[in-house]
This record gives C-alpha cells, sequence and structure tokens, in this order.
C-alpha cells in the first residue's frame, strides 16, 4: 500500500489580507496561518457560499439568520416569565431544528446526527458543545439563561434534558425516552 504524501500549497495573499493576518497572529487570536485556513475551511464546509445572498443576508436552510447581540437576547429573556422559559426554549429550539435539518438534508433527528447538529450550532455561535454517549456539555453558550438553553437544546436534539451542573460547563443528560 502506498503511503499519501502531503501536498504543500503556496498562497500568495495581497498585502492588506496578509497585514490582517499578522496582525492576528501578533495578537495572538490565530496562532498561525495553518490554523487561521483550517478554521476557515471549516466553516466554508459547514456554510456553502449559497448560504450567503447579498447584502447582509444569510440563510441557513429555509431560515434567515442574523447576528444578534446576547444582551439583547437577554432583554427579551427578562420579559418572559421564569416558569415559561424552558417552554419558551423548546419552542425556539422546535423552529432552529426544522432549519438546521433541512440544511443539514435530514429527514428527523436521530442521536446518531446529534454531532452534526451541535457543530451547526458552535458555527453559528451558540457556543461549544461536546457529546459523549447521552450527555450534552456545553461552555460559552449563547443563550444566557439555563432554562431557556435548556428546553432549545430540547427542541433542536427532540429529546428531554437533565441538567446536572448549572453554570458553564454545562452538563445535561438526555434521558433515554422523550416524555
Amino acid at each position: 500500500m502506498r503511503k499519501k504524501v502531503k501536498k504543500r500549497t503556496t498562497i500568495v495573499f495581497d498585502s492588506r489580507d496578509r497585514e490582517f493576518l499578522d496582525r492576528l497572529i501578533s495578537e495572538g487570536k490565530e496562532s498561525g496561518i495553518k490554523s487561521f485556513l483550517s478554521k476557515l475551511f471549516d466553516i466554508y464546509r459547514s456554510m456553502t457560499i449559497y448560504d450567503w445572498k447579498y447584502p447582509g443576508e444569510c440563510y441557513s436552510g429555509i431560515s434567515r439568520t442574523a447576528f444578534f447581540a446576547q444582551e439583547n437576547l437577554q432583554t427579551l429573556i427578562d420579559f418572559i416569565q421564569k416558569d415559561k422559559r424552558r417552554e419558551v426554549g423548546r419552542k425556539m429550539g422546535e423552529a432552529a431544528r426544522i432549519s438546521i435539518t433541512s440544511s443539514l438534508g435530514l429527514k428527523q433527528v436521530e442521536r446518531k446526527n446529534w454531532s452534526k447538529i451541535l457543530r451547526r450550532l458552535r458555527i453559528f455561535g451558540y457556543g461549544d458543545f461536546i457529546l459523549q454517549k447521552n450527555i450534552v456539555i456545553v461552555r460559552n453558550p449563547f443563550i444566557p439563561d439555563l432554562e431557556v438553553l435548556t428546553g432549545f437544546l430540547e427542541g433542536i436534539l427532540d429529546c428531554n434534558l437533565k441538567t446536572r451542573t448549572m453554570t458553564p460547563p454545562i452538563i445535561l443528560e438526555a434521558e433515554k425516552e422523550k416524555v
């Protein structure tokens, strides 16, 4: 069997792009050119150019998406009664599920696809998600309220989750059967 040889590529950046990249590296925001390009490829694979419309419109599946400040989300959450937050989060997750499953080409949510769904949420800025069997670990969650976040993930993953920790990293355990 032949050993696969890694290919080297030379990229010529225009001066503006190279200065930008050098600044990111010098400020410690990027460790180097390779890691920067790997992130770009990761995002490009997840969001094709066809998801973007000009000027400033982005679609995920059938849903238009936008950058939204976490402070604005917190303001909205503040107007939701505490005993309704999980239910509101669940409805938000159900709506997001339709869009994400459409963009990923999934007919329905199954546990075997959870990692793909959580990866898409990470790319959209919802936080860092780690899936370990029936445990979902959430670091740096965008949704600042635990009840709304838990409901959101229940709606998008179509399951019931039990909260194991109250502060990030948040640990949620999927129950065997949805009630």
